[in-house]
């Protein structure tokens, strides 16, 4: 049984695709920046390392004999792994195959292309790519599509490259070839060569960018020197990374994850697949202002901007691997305003967007897990000044935001959470007041009152509980009796009925125990009858008035957001039925097959399914969808507080209420840091390092 994964164990299921088919071509990363390949043998897009942004300029493409490769028409088969992407195609009587890194250290991109002659007679062939460079360095990135501008393209002396220099700054990009005999023309890089029957030829396209010429065209020449050991080297940085994760005392994270010992190979490929999702945004760039940060979405949108609400989604693996910039992060976000903006875009530290009305809630997870997990009761001490006054506790903050709603409440004893904008953005009925937020409320008031209470100050906490009690009936008010779903009451006192998977999963997280029984099973069975799917499920029902409004699927009737199924799963468990959880991870596991979770699934009746899992949905308007998303930890949560119910407190103790039962009672956590000390848990509950066994530690 392998404990710790390789870049070969997630390897995806092949992609075939024809020109522009809707398909998100994968991406890779070096930590350092982000790369998208396109759709052909290989062309690259969204070449983006900070503060050098190329905005989402396509080049590279394939020319064969003059022509432009995707002209023809030929199917092209692409497979992802963490360290490189494979595209392969049969043009005629040639088979031309490439593989795709970023190698360490380097801003930029290889591809290391081979052609094989498959006919019985020499074959003389022309081979060809053109070159386009919008390269800039423009700041901040606040915009989906990192910023870009026209270069002038030149021959690079002494080499088959051309370099493209911007026009207002000082950015440039090298591309070149590597191969005797290349030469580069106005806007392209060809050479001729001739095959033998049988006979291969390998060249690699070396694509770099820099703030100054001598620097960007000395790390062309340091990488074309050796493409096939920068592929090479990718695989290395990967293995090293993924061993590092999962062995304590690592020198790449300031935390680890823990390994996990089970024989339900859809239990492991599901939490293997949230760290991975979580590793894959680290971002180690000299251009970021806080340091090591881990990005949002990639390749293609939002580069550079942390959201919070993502972030929180995978707070329990960011607070077990990497506890140190989690709380740097932590720390900086208390300085801005977080009731005007999403997050912030890490070159200036400085805020993007406008207002998820998630922020408080998802402070005060991020807050508590970090002390809970690393054992750190002292963070709530630390005073720290928020954008508008002096400095207090963190302790203090957390209690703002437990009690921020009763600010946004207007004429109802509910929150008023505003316009689409501020909620789900493709989702038109889910605004004002909705019963996820407002539950969340409640959660957050007792999370804050277990703080007040660890500090000794039990009246604070008493009165925070009391408020937590008083809400949950008025919480109760937004539910369709019967349905199992929940109104969002508009500011005229209207109560539209909004079938939406994000009440679902938050109300089952946060206050299932509030729950009547029959509301509980209520809501399971709305789940199940409207919801799931084989393999993933809806955000929105179809039966919901508001299908029709929009097609983006991260939070519509044709698919759903990455942490959503994860969550929705962890609903399950809350509200009593892990059995049906359990039933459904099989076919959740058959969705890891494409590499990071993405922004958005498919569901099975919106896209074909790729060998029985949801394919990601496409990044081309109207569905605008990104090929990977942070919020990846959610799926190793699911395992760690969902299946094995390890619940670590603030102050200290910790519980475990297994589930194991429904997917493996022989299941064992290695290794888990909670507490500050490193724990084995099982069905049975926690075995401390002097081998103490206890259903919990106090």
């Amino acid at each position: 049984m392998r404990l710790i994964p390789t870049v070969d164990d997630f390897t995806s299921d092949p992609v075939v695709q024809r020109y522009d088919d809707m398909v998100n071509p994968p991406g890779l990363t070096n930590f350092l920046g982000a790369v998208q390949v396109d759709h052909d043998v290989t062309a690259v897009r969204s070449v983006n390392f900070a503060p050098v942004s190329h905005g989402d300029t396509v080049t590279g493409a394939l020319w064969v004999d003059g022509r432009l490769f995707r002209s023809y028409g030929v199917p092209v088969t692409i497979q992802w792994r963490p360290d490189r992407v494979v595209r392969s195609a049969s043009l005629g009587d040639l088979t031309i195959e490439s593989t795709t890194v970023t190698p360490p250290g380097v801003d930029g991109v290889v591809v290391d292309v081979v052609v094989t002659n498959a006919s019985d007679a020499e074959r003389p062939i022309r081979l060809g790519l053109s070159v386009a460079s919008t390269v800039t360095q423009a700041g901040p990135w606040r915009a989906p599509e990192p910023p870009s501008e026209p270069n002038a393209l030149a021959p690079a002396p002494g080499r088959a490259a051309l370099l493209g220099r911007a026009h207002t700054t000082a950015a440039v990009s090298v591309q070149g070839l590597d191969a005797d005999g290349a030469r580069a023309g106005d806007r392209s890089l060809e050479v001729d060569v001739a095959l033998a029957p049988g006979e291969r030829y390998r060249f690699g396209y070396v694509h770099v960018v820099g703030t100054d010429a001598d620097g960007a065209l000395a790390t062309f020449d340091a990488v074309a020197a050796d493409v096939p050991g920068q592929v090479a080297a990718a695989r290395t940085l990967w293995d090293d990374t993924l061993r590092a994760a999962f062995t304590p005392g690592n020198d790449q994270f300031s935390g680890h994850v823990p390994t996990l010992e089970t024989s339900n190979d859809a239990l492991r490929r599901l939490y293997w697949w949230g760290v991975l999702g979580v590793i894959w945004f680290r971002r180690d760039s000299p251009a970021s202002h806080l340091g090591r940060v881990y990005d949002t979405l990639m390749p293609r949108y939002w580069q550079t901007t942390t959201f919070i609400w993502d972030f929180s989604l995978s707070s329990m693996i960011h607070a077990l691997l990497d506890p140190v910039p989690m709380r740097r992060q932590i720390e900086h976000w208390i300085a801005l305003d977080i009731h005007r903006h999403f997050g912030t875009e890490w070159q200036t530290g400085g805020p993007a967007g406008y207002w998820y009305s998630v922020n408080d809630y998802a402070m005060i997870r991020l807050v508590r897990d970090y002390v809970r997990w690393n054992g750190e009761p002292g963070f709530l001490d630390v005073e720290l000044a928020a954008h508008d006054g002096p400095a207090r506790p963190v302790a203090a903050h957390v209690a703002d935001w437990a009690t921020a709603w009763e600010g946004f409440r207007k004429e109802h004893a509910l929150a008023d959470y505003g316009g689409i904008d501020n909620l789900l953005e493709c989702v038109s009925s889910y605004v004002h007041e909705v019963a996820s937020l407002n539950a969340a409320n409640v959660w957050c008031l007792r999370a804050a009152a277990d703080v007040a209470a660890l500090r000794g100050d039990g009246g604070l906490a008493d009165d925070l509980r009391t408020k937590a009690d008083a809400l949950v009936p008025h919480v109760g008010e937004l539910y369709v009796e019967g349905q199992g779903f929940w109104h969002a009451r508009q500011p005229d006192g209207r109560l539209l009925p909004v079938r939406h998977c994000y009440d679902f999963t938050t109300v089952g997280m946060t206050i299932a125990a509030d729950l009547s029984e029959r509301r509980r099973d209520e809501m399971v069975e709305f789940f199940v009858r409207e919801l799931q799917t084989p393999s993933w499920m809806r955000a929105l029902s179809p039966y919901d008035d508001d299908a029709a409004f929009s097609v983006r699927p991260d939070h519509q009737w044709n698919g759903a957001y990455p942490a959503w199924p994860a969550d929705a799963a962890r609903s399950l468990i809350e509200l009593g039925r892990p059995d049906v959880a359990a039933a459904w991870l099989p076919g959740l596991a058959r969705t890891a097959n494409q590499g990071p979770p993405g922004q958005a699934h498919f569901v099975e009746e919106a896209a074909e399914p790729l060998n029985g899992g949801a394919v990601k949905s496409p990044p081309q308007f109207p569905y605008l969808i990104d090929w990977a998303c942070s919020s990846a930890g959610s799926w190793s949560a699911l395992v760690v507080e969902g299946f094995f119910g390890v619940r670590p407190d603030v102050d200290g103790s910790v519980t475990v209420t297994s589930r194991l039962d429904s997917v493996d009672p022989g299941a064992r956590l290695r290794n888990l840091r909670v507490g500050g000390r490193l724990v084995d848990v099982d069905a049975t509950g926690v075995t401390d390092s002097q081998g103490t066994h206890s259903s919990g530690l106090g």
